[in-house]
């Protein structure tokens, strides 16, 4: 899968030296026209691919649908095709670690537009976390103002706003 880019969060000036954690997770790039099927959450007032990490020696496409079926309830998985590598150093606070390095591994894929249940983590529910469909460019637009004006903004929000980009950009290209 090609290797899209490497980010470091601005508070990270240095990795060596520091206690690093390894993390693998997926991210879901579902299209249908302009609209993309993000998850939006409340806390961070921002759009974000569904993904998450993968379990213990799962296999990418297994994670892949997993996520997307807890987190949007997304039926009916097809189409499944390798976007990219979006891979990040980010400040982290758990497991004797300063700092954890994420490899996210991006899919495009088709799902029915009408979803399903879903089958949200508890910190997903209390963070207002909801699928929605949205116009990708009424999304990176969202979030690039969520950047520039919130204070209460995630840390993976540069992360999700780069990957729509990049989205966007196959699109008008096609």
């Amino acid at each position: 899968m090609k290797h899209l880019i490497t980010s470091f969060h601005p508070s990270i000036t240095s990795i060596e030296g520091q206690r690093i954690i390894n993390r693998k997770a997926t991210r879901s790039i579902v299209l249908d026209g302009e609209d993309i099927l993000l998850l939006f959450t409340e806390r961070y007032h921002d759009y974000s691919l569904p993904g998450g990490g993968l379990d213990e020696g799962e296999d990418l496409v297994e994670g892949l649908c997993r996520e997307l079926k807890e987190e949007t309830g997304a039926r009916n998985i097809s189409d499944i095709e390798p976007f990219g590598i979006y891979e990040e150093y980010r400040p982290w606070y758990k497991d004797n670690a300063e700092v954890m390095h994420m490899m996210s591994y991006c899919f495009t894929c088709k799902v029915e537009r009408e979803l399903g249940m879903t089958s949200l983590e508890d910190y997903e529910i209390s963070n207002g976390m909801t699928p929605v469909w949205v116009n990708i460019h009424k999304a990176i637009e969202h979030n690039e103002q969520t950047i520039a004006n919130s204070s209460k903004k995630g840390m993976s929000i540069e992360r999700e706003t780069y990957l729509l980009k990049q989205v966007a950009s196959l699109m008008v290209k096609c």
